[in-house]
């Protein structure tokens, strides 16, 4: 993978290169940014700036046959390892060896991509992936060899947070001594879920949000879509480019999201002062909860966003808003009133709570049942004017 196809990001394809070129090769690194800024695509072409020990701050024309090694995703002393869980093929001890081509197949395909739609890929959507102590055990087993060209061996550990505490303290010492001429890329969305010895072993560069231009410009010339709705589009996707693909493709998981979104709050509405409206709110948990735990906790993270977006258009910062519904008879505008200072907090606290709880296994139809009940209370709660 190439820099120059790696949308925006300058200063920091700058800073990688420039400390490759000196010789000033950190090795460990956390890349740390939002769902579809480029933080996977950027650590690939890393990892073959450096086993390419291509120059010029590109990776053209200086060796072919490693930079061909890298098209395939099959250089060998390139090394992955990502969230895994059991599905049709690997019954028991999944690691990501076994998970190797499709993988080769999301990274080609969707190097934007997010854990759910490698989940989706994989067929495990309804489960939790993880990075387990049987996958640390890999890591230290393949890192424990020489490389094979006799350079770097970079080892490239997607959505990192991901690791539970036994693969971790498994990958300490390694982190800490690692074997001569040993890169480590950590990718994360969230370097808090990451223990803090990880964290303190690592150099961190962080990924801001992609730009807008740098969105739009790609949307024009890679999906032929018109200047008019790149532009609305790339707005719409708030610095994610897996978000503005989908929606030109009309395959966002948001738009599904909106219509449990919409249906949740229209029975909110109607169960103040009304009890029999209760049975509403259960439907609609029951709905949800049939789904599998990664999509419930994708939704609420988008509950969370769109009260926000709610908040934003409240207080007229329009310029901050994106958010532009598709459900026929629901208006930000008209919704966004209901959502204010008094309780914001409560409800984002509430929202966040199902998400820890889903997380950790508890029964999704009591949480989103519990969840429904006292969002409908706030969201009737009266603003405090000053």
């Amino acid at each position: 993978m190439l820099f120059q196809d790696i949308l925006g990001l300058t200063h920091i394809k700058k800073h990688l290169t420039l400390s490759a070129d000196g010789g000033r090769i950190p090795h460990a690194q956390l890349f740390v940014g939002p769902e579809g800024c480029g933080t996977l695509p950027m650590a690939v072409a890393y990892a073959q700036y450096v086993l390419c020990t291509n120059v010029n701050s590109e990776n053209v024309g200086e060796n072919e046959a490693c930079n061909l090694k890298f098209n395939n995703l099959s250089h060998p002393d390139l090394h992955f390892a990502f969230p895994v869980a059991g599905n049709h093929k690997v019954k028991s001890h999944p690691v990501s060896k076994h998970f190797l081509e499709e993988w080769r197949q999301f990274v080609k395909e969707q190097p934007y991509g997010n854990l759910f739609d490698w989940y989706k890929l994989l067929g495990i959507d309804n489960k939790q992936g993880l990075i387990g102590v049987d996958e640390a055990l890999d890591i230290v087993k393949s890192l424990a060899l020489k490389s094979y060209e006799g350079g770097y061996k970079v080892m490239i550990i997607w959505m990192a947070e991901r690791m539970n505490t036994a693969a971790a303290n498994k990958l300490l010492k390694l982190l800490e001594e690692p074997p001569n001429k040993t890169l480590f890329l950590l990718i994360a969305e969230d370097e808090e879920q990451l223990i803090n010895t990880i964290r303190s072993r690592c150099q961190i560069v962080h990924f801001p949000p992609l730009g807008e231009q740098a969105i739009k410009e790609s949307l024009i010339s890679t999906l032929n879509v018109s200047e008019a709705e790149a532009t609305k589009i790339a707005h719409q996707a708030n610095g994610n480019y897996n978000k503005a693909v989908d929606l030109v493709h009309q395959d966002s998981e948001d738009l599904m999201f909106e219509t449990w979104f919409v249906a949740w709050v229209r029975s909110a509405f109607k169960a103040k002062g009304n009890k029999t409206a209760i049975r509403d709110l259960i439907a609609w948990s029951e709905e949800v909860a049939k789904t599998g735990r990664e999509t419930q906790k994708k939704f609420l993270g988008f509950c969370l966003n769109l009260f926000r977006q709610a908040l934003l258009q409240n207080y007229t910062a329009t310029e901050l808003v994106f958010f532009e519904p598709h459900t026929k008879g629901f208006f930000l505008e008209k919704f966004a009133p209901f959502v204010h200072g008094n309780n914001i907090l409560d409800i984002s606290k509430e929202l966040q709570d199902a998400i820890f709880h889903i997380e950790r296994n508890g029964n999704s139809k009591i949480v989103l049942t519990d969840l429904s009940i006292k969002l409908t209370r706030l969201l009737h709660r009266k603003d405090q004017k000053l």
